[in-house]
């Protein structure tokens, strides 16, 4: 399973969002760049950036960062947030991203994420954000009547890389994932699925291996890392040959 190390960008700073919540920001760092090389020489195989302002208007506030951190990096970078048109998606991709993260659109226009899909494989990843199972898009802003696991079941025979399943009540809490909710959407879906919200700790980690055999094969970690609450490098060496797997109970044991 794969520990990916996220950046979340607003305003061209470093930040956490709690629960998607515009007015509880923590900022981190305001040099991205200097904060995607560190995941890098900690070991990360993969990051994941967010654009915040992306996500909230849809316009590329960020671009400048984005293609900064893609420019100083050597592994590869996924992005989301307010991807939303063909074009855009092709931007980015041809910015240096290895993926971009299809969110609002992937609810809102479908065929439009299966097309780009087509045309560039294993270069798309749909985003899905649940609020109580529900698909919440724009930033979280915006709920609406769909149910995440179908969504999921809408993408399961698509030329997508991976679904990026984030259950937005633990996001940014550190409470620990939503397990049930990650094995919902992986048992809808034969698409590869990462996690993402509520990891605090190690042992949290640790909890998804008992997901792994459905197709949960990666998990986002953001505030934890910054907090100093999960050390990347223990992570990857702890998630890589299961060392202190035994020792955590699962619920699913």
């Amino acid at each position: 399973m794969q520990v990916i190390p996220a950046i979340d960008l607003l305003d061209g700073q470093c930040v956490r969002l709690h629960q998607g919540d515009y007015d509880q920001v923590t900022r981190f760092s305001d040099d991205p760049v200097a904060q995607a090389l560190h995941w890098q020489r900690q070991g990360a195989e993969r990051l994941h950036l967010v654009d915040l302002d992306g996500a909230r208007t849809g316009e590329p506030v960020n671009d400048a960062a984005i293609k900064a951190i893609t420019a100083a990096l050597e592994i590869p970078v996924q992005l989301g947030g307010g991807v939303r048109s063909f074009e855009r998606a092709e931007e980015l991709l041809a910015c240096g991203l290895e993926r971009v993260i299809l969110g609002t659109v992937a609810l809102e226009q479908p065929e439009l994420v299966e097309q780009l899909a087509n045309r560039y494989p294993s270069r798309i990843v749909v985003g899905i954000d649940a609020r109580n199972g529900k698909v919440a898009t724009r930033g979280w802003i915006s709920e609406s009547s769909t149910e995440a696991t179908d969504l999921a079941r809408r993408f399961s025979s698509s030329a997508i890389a991976a679904i990026i399943s984030t259950d937005i009540a633990t996001d940014g809490t550190l409470a620990g994932p939503n397990l049930l909710a990650l094995r919902a959407m992986a048992e809808a879906s034969s698409v590869p699925v990462i996690a993402s919200g509520g990891i605090g700790n190690l042992e949290h980690l640790l909890s998804l291996l008992s997901l792994e055999p459905l197709g949960v094969t990666g998990v986002i970690v953001g505030r934890a890392l910054y907090d100093g609450r999960v050390d990347l490098g223990e992570a990857l060496q702890a998630i890589g040959d299961g060392r202190l797997q035994d020792s955590v109970s699962s619920p699913y044991a």
